[in-house]
């Protein structure tokens, strides 16, 4: 019987710190006859002497409850470990993030609804609102992550099957299985890519995650990262992420887009006045496609000033553009 009655007492407390975490804001109270209703619905009578004794209990333990007094007399919690601001920011991250299904967003924000009362909660489904966003389809991706953290930290080799989509949406999976060594993973234009030195090249080079499968830790040790090597300066290098070798290469771009050079490269990047409209940098990239692409946007306004087998090369892209173009 006593035991019984202790276990009650443990329930009980436990009970009040979920009604108020989730019934109660700055904006919303509960009333001392509401807290004994809650309580008995979950099971649990109990009298109003030993609540105010779980009351100080839970302020003591560190949960921020204020008392109203007057005429609006009840309890809320002023404050929590995430405010509702920044649980937006949370829900939105997760509506947005292309890498994530649309099953594993709405789970996801399932949960960071449950951080908050039941009326933020509501405010959160009004506000998150991405319109035809474009999901991964790979259900399995969080595990793909899981097992990828695990070899990291196991300083182990992975193996796994590799795959693109063709016309008909369906898998065509690359020749041959992929054994790499993990370096890190990184979040890059909306997507979630590993980055590895893979065996087959004996180079560094990265891998969408969404677009792994069968992915295993294996018994043989990691190549280690080299010491020199920047995740940074790997990641501003790298357009769209498309793998290959760095170059350092001459800019020249109007100043108009200083801030575009910026949210590109960083604010380390050194820019040098070049005539009274004009400036300079020199920043490695992969000159490849999508670099020459991403220059492309800014039309007359951007050059590549050295190497001259970059512009060469720059050059060439652009005629064989052109030459597709029908007037």
């Amino acid at each position: 019987m006593g035991e019984a009655k202790n276990t009650h007492h443990r329930l009980k407390i436990l009970y009040l710190y979920n009604i108020l975490l989730e019934k109660t804001d700055e904006n919303h109270y509960i009333t001392m006859s509401e807290i004994i209703s809650q309580l008995e619905l979950c099971g649990i009578s109990a009298a109003r002497k030993a609540i105010y004794d779980d009351l100080d209990a839970l302020k003591a333990y560190g949960l921020d409850i204020v008392q109203l007094k007057g005429n609006k007399s009840g309890y809320y919690v002023a404050s929590r470990e995430f405010e509702l601001p920044e649980l937006k920011l949370l829900a939105d991250a997760v509506s947005s993030s292309r890498f994530l299904t649309k099953k594993k967003s709405d789970e996801l924000l399932g949960k960071i609804e449950k951080l908050s009362s039941v009326y933020e909660a509501k405010q959160m489904k009004r506000q998150v609102f991405i319109a035809n966003r474009v999901k991964s389809m790979n259900e399995r991706i969080y595990l793909n992550v899981d097992v990828i953290n695990r070899a990291v930290e196991e300083g182990k080799k992975i193996s796994f099957r590799y795959f693109d989509f063709d016309i008909s949406k369906e898998k065509k999976y690359r020749d041959g299985e992929r054994v790499c060594s993990p370096f890190t993973l990184a979040w890059n234009d909306e997507q979630y890519y590993l980055i590895a030195h893979y065996e087959k090249r004996n180079s560094i080079t990265n891998f969408r995650v969404d677009r792994m499968e069968d992915v295993t830790v294996l018994e043989e040790d990691a190549v280690k990262m080299p010491d020199d090597f920047s995740i940074a300066e790997y990641m501003n290098s790298s357009f769209s992420m498309f793998s290959g070798e760095s170059q350092e290469v001459k800019l020249r771009f109007h100043t108009k887009l200083v801030n575009s050079v910026l949210d590109r490269f960083g604010k380390e990047v050194t820019m040098h006045q070049d005539g009274e409209d004009h400036f300079t940098v020199r920043v490695k990239v992969k000159p490849e496609p999508p670099f020459f692409g991403w220059l492309f946007q800014f039309g007359t306004n951007a050059e590549i000033i050295e190497p001259v087998e970059q512009k060469i090369k720059y050059k060439e892209q652009l005629e064989a553009v052109l030459t597709q173009i029908k007037t």
